[in-house]
């Protein structure tokens, strides 16, 4: 995966929000791959095919009027593993089971670990995005703060709950 230059990220953003929605994440792959993952803005009515279909078409003149090169584009919603990206994520999905990758390994209990998964509590909702997060953390049974930046994680993801007869809850 490559980084997605911060312009091409925000044209994106800008784009997408002006037709009302939410951009959840941009990831551009080695192979020439734009995936771009759209929400809606209301957080309850789900992304349909036509959503996708009438962003991609939008995304697609943007990219040629702007010359931007890409091989092939995907539009999707970010599914029930949706990943975490902003404050506001972490700060909306309170409550739900997420995982949690660091960039670095942080200490907890005299051990480095890189990677949580776990019940996120709370987080420090007036925190800045240079600033630590302040989550509160349940992972193993116990609750512990972790306290990391935004620019601390590698990846963070919803992680889907199933009931015994295979339903998301």
């Amino acid at each position: 995966m490559v980084k997605v230059n911060m312009k091409i990220e925000q044209l994106i953003e800008q784009t997408v929000v002006g037709m009302g929605y939410e951009l959840v994440d941009v990831e551009r792959m080695n192979d020439g791959l734009m995936r771009v993952l759209l929400d809606n803005v209301d957080h309850v009515t789900p992304i349909m095919i036509t959503d996708c279909e009438i962003v991609s078409r939008q995304l697609t003149y943007l990219f040629e009027v702007d010359n931007i090169a890409y091989e092939r584009l995907e539009v999707s919603s970010p599914g029930v593993d949706r990943p975490l990206k902003k404050l506001q994520d972490f700060a909306r999905f309170a409550g739900e089971m997420v995982s949690v990758k660091l960039k670095l390994p942080m200490d907890v209990g005299g051990v480095g670990r890189k990677n949580f998964t776990g019940r996120l509590q709370a987080v420090n909702e007036n925190a800045q995005d240079g600033e630590q997060l302040a989550i509160l953390f349940e992972y193993e049974g116990e609750e512990q703060i972790l306290d990391f930046g935004l620019t601390d994680v590698d990846k963070a993801r919803l992680v889907p709950v199933y009931d015994f007869k295979g339903k998301q809850k």
